[in-house]
Parts: C-alpha cells; sequence; structure tokens
C-alpha cells in the first residue's frame, strides 16, 4: 500500500511531538513535512524543538527543515495541533486548497458541516464531509481531551438504557495545559479548580457528538451535561467523576457488561490505533489511577471503574483516559485511519 504523505502543523509544540511519536511508524501515513511557528521556520526540527517524548526523536524528522504553517506542503494530509489563537484560518486556507485537515483545535468542533469524531461513538457522523464547501478538501476535528473519555463511556449507557443528565468532575493533568504549560509554583501542593472554556467544552461537545445524523445534520443529544474542570499535579491522565441518571432502570451487572462488551468501527476494521478493548471495567475498588492505567491499550482506551449506586442520580463512576495519546494525537489519527478506510 502507498502512504499517505502527511504534514504536521504546529509540529514543535507538545501536541505536535506526540503526532510524530505515533506516526513515524505507521503503515499507512508518512511524514513528509513538519511545520511551525515564524521563530522555527528554517531550521532543521532538531534545532527548533525542545523534544519531551520519551522515546527518541526520529532522525530523519529531526533533519527536515521546518516549514511555515501555509498550503504549499508537499503532502495530502495535514495533522493540525495548532493553538486555537491561529488555527481557525489556517485550516480553513489548507482545506480550501484541496489539503485533508485532521484538527486538535476548537475552532471548527461546533460548526455544523463539520465532522467532532470519536470513532466507535459517531463514525456516521462522517456524512457531514459531504456537506463541506472546500471541494476536494476537508476538515475534521477530535473533541476536547476531557470530552473523549466522557462520551466512550457514555454511548454504551446511552444505546443500552438512555441518558437524562449527567454531572462530571475532572482532575486533569498538567500536559493538558501544553509546554511549558502550567507553572510548579501554581501546581505544586495544589489544586487549580479552573481551566478556562473546558466545562463549556464539555457540555456542549458531548451533545454533538452523542446527537444522531438525521436528513444531513447532527440532531444534538438533549440531556443536560453539568461539569466541574480541575487542573491537578499529575502528568498525563484525566481523570473523571461521572454521575448519571438513565432513562431506562438497569442493573450494575448490566452497565459493567455494556461497557465491557462495547465496540465500534475502529475495532471492526482493525484499523492501526484502533484498542482492541475500547473500554476498561476494573472490578478492583482503588483502580482506575493515571500512574498505572493511562497506557493501557498504547493508550487508546477509557479506564473505568468504582460504578455504585448515586444517592441523588442513579449510578456513579470514575473514568481515566490518556489526554495526549487518545485525546489529543492519537485520537486525530484514529480519526485519520477511519476517514481513509470509509472513503478513500
Amino acid at each position: 500500500m502507498q502512504k499517505i504523505k502527511v504534514g504536521i502543523l504546529g509540529a514543535t509544540g507538545s501536541v505536535g511531538q506526540r503526532f510524530i511519536e505515533l506516526l513515524q511508524n505507521h503503515p499507512w501515513f508518512e511524514i513528509s513535512a513538519v511545520a511551525a511557528s515564524e521563530k522555527s521556520i528554517g531550521k532543521s526540527y532538531r534545532e527548533a524543538v525542545n523534544w519531551l517524548m520519551s522515546t527518541p526523536l526520529p532522525e530523519h524528522i529531526g533533519r527536515m527543515i521546518v516549514q511555515p504553517c501555509t498550503p504549499t506542503l508537499p503532502c495530502e494530509w495535514v495533522f493540525s495541533a495548532l493553538d486555537s489563537s491561529v488555527a481557525g484560518e489556517i485550516e480553513s486556507a489548507f482545506a480550501k486548497a484541496g489539503y485533508v485537515v485532521h484538527s486538535n483545535a476548537r475552532n471548527h468542533r461546533m460548526s455544523s458541516d463539520v465532522p467532532l469524531l470519536v470513532p466507535e461513538v459517531n463514525a456516521e457522523h462522517l456524512e457531514l464531509l459531504t456537506r463541506q464547501s472546500f471541494g476536494n478538501g476537508k476538515i475534521i476535528t477530535n473533541p476536547n481531551c476531557s470530552t473523549i473519555g466522557l462520551t466512550l463511556a457514555l454511548k454504551p449507557l446511552q444505546d443500552h438504557f438512555g441518558i437524562e443528565a449527567v454531572h462530571v468532575v475532572t482532575m486533569q493533568a498538567v500536559s493538558g495545559a501544553g509546554y511549558p504549560g502550567v507553572s510548579s509554583l501554581d501546581i505544586l501542593d495544589n489544586v487549580i479548580p479552573l481551566i478556562r472554556g473546558e466545562e463549556e467544552k464539555l457540555e456542549t461537545e458531548t451533545l454533538k457528538i452523542l446527537g444522531r445524523m438525521h436528513n444531513g445534520q447532527v440532531e444534538h443529544e438533549r440531556f443536560k451535561v453539568s461539569a466541574h474542570c480541575n487542573r491537578v499535579a499529575v502528568h498525563d491522565g484525566h481523570l473523571e467523576c461521572v454521575s448519571i441518571k438513565l432513562k431506562k432502570r438497569a442493573k450494575r451487572e448490566e452497565l459493567i457488561s455494556a461497557w465491557r462488551n462495547f465496540r465500534g468501527k475502529p475495532q471492526e476494521l482493525a484499523l492501526p490505533l484502533a484498542p482492541l478493548k475500547p473500554i476498561h471495567y476494573f472490578e478492583e475498588e482503588h483502580f482506575p489511577q493515571p500512574k498505572l492505567h493511562r497506557n493501557v491499550d498504547k493508550g487508546m482506551a477509557v479506564c473505568i471503574g468504582r460504578l455504585r449506586e448515586c444517592a441523588l442520580f442513579d449510578y456513579k463512576f470514575v473514568l481515566l483516559s490518556h489526554n495526549t495519546i487518545r485525546g489529543a494525537a492519537g485520537g486525530a489519527i484514529l480519526n485519520a485511519e477511519l476517514q481513509k478506510s470509509l472513503f478513500v
């Protein structure tokens, strides 16, 4: 199979680096360009980047010259790790020039003709690509990192029992703030009870992702989501405490069975980065934990535990997902794998 040439926008940032780490030996995609801001243009990638990944920087990527984020890159698809302050216009320019854009930024997520994709949850939303007006170009977005874990946990429950309301409290890792991110003087010995804009994303993106296609458009779900988002001194892995009210009465064992038996399009198609099981349920009462479980199934699975009855709603549980793999670069790559399998 001839690999699709891809470029990385915002390649020197932490998410851009994660894209490079996950794509360097990918069977379907080949990195042919790295692009970043003006201060890096013209330098070799090795000179421009402060490499933060635990794996070595690939030699051939290190030798690449950093290019501007303009739609002249020698590739067909781009993965965008750009900051939202600049991502909107740049991603639109690439799509208008005929590139397929897989974005990790928030700018286009809620546009009515742009898929906000979690492949196991709403693969059918790729139908929205037929409504876009970019010609051969397309934009597909990755949700907020916390939203991905939440929607994966909710989807089997929505399908089997229906959902009336969700309350979620997140404890989010510092890597979610990028590099250099949160000051050590702010986060050590502390919890920061505000991640600006994060609660609104959880409360709105969830309803779009779990919505259903009707007459070529997404009908958003209508249940209420209430979110509290906190930054904690964990390097990787977002932990979420969820309370849920169901439409149908269900036994504890039925919820666990729905999670454990859940599979989606990525598993059906055996996509390269897809987890074998999207959801892992732990019976141990002190699991999941970021340090122990963030890398389960290549860092692409959601780990759930502590399911018990809730005094206010029906049930409550804890979930964990890797915020820079499943919640960022890995999620966007899985989106691209799904698109390629269904449309190329």
